[in-house]
């Protein structure tokens, strides 16, 4: 059965950090073809949510702070699930977890994120609206969208 938890960097252990940067190289960087500098220094601070099943990790996101990736909103970001778990609903249970986490630790920060834009559709589902127009991030199109209480 899947589970979801949230860690601080300080507080994940050696093989959830390797399994964290397993997953994302996995589907940034092989699966999507882009060359990007993954390891950008924000893990430090991030809230790593860990979604997990039959102890593998199958769904990955990192939260920060406000003024980490935006200056008056916390985010969430590297939102990743495991190609073979697409598909079933656990995007949306990660994301879901994803937001209440984000809304728990930083109360009253409201909260943006960088969409891949092929993806605009599955987080309005979640209640973000898009802001502004597409831009490239890493090659690949995004757009800025923030989360709208339903």
């Amino acid at each position: 059965m899947l589970s979801f938890s949230q860690k601080k960097f300080d507080k994940l252990s050696l093989q959830e950090l390797h399994d964290i940067y397993a997953l994302r190289s996995e589907v940034f960087v092989v699966e999507q073809d882009c060359v990007y500098q993954d390891i950008d220094g924000k893990d430090l601070n991030s809230i790593h949510v860990l979604g997990v099943e039959n102890k593998k990790l199958v769904a990955y996101a990192r939260i920060l702070d406000r003024g980490l990736s935006y200056p008056n909103h916390a985010s969430i970001g590297r939102i990743v699930v495991s190609p073979s778990y697409r598909g079933n609903k656990t995007g949306h249970s990660l994301v879901n977890f994803s937001i209440r986490t984000t809304q728990k630790a930083y109360k009253q920060t409201p909260i943006k994120i960088s969409a891949q834009a092929h993806l605009e559709n599955f987080y309005k589902e979640h209640h973000f609206k898009p802001t502004g127009d597409n831009y490239l991030e890493d090659g690949i199109p995004h757009i800025a969208m923030i989360y709208e209480e339903p």
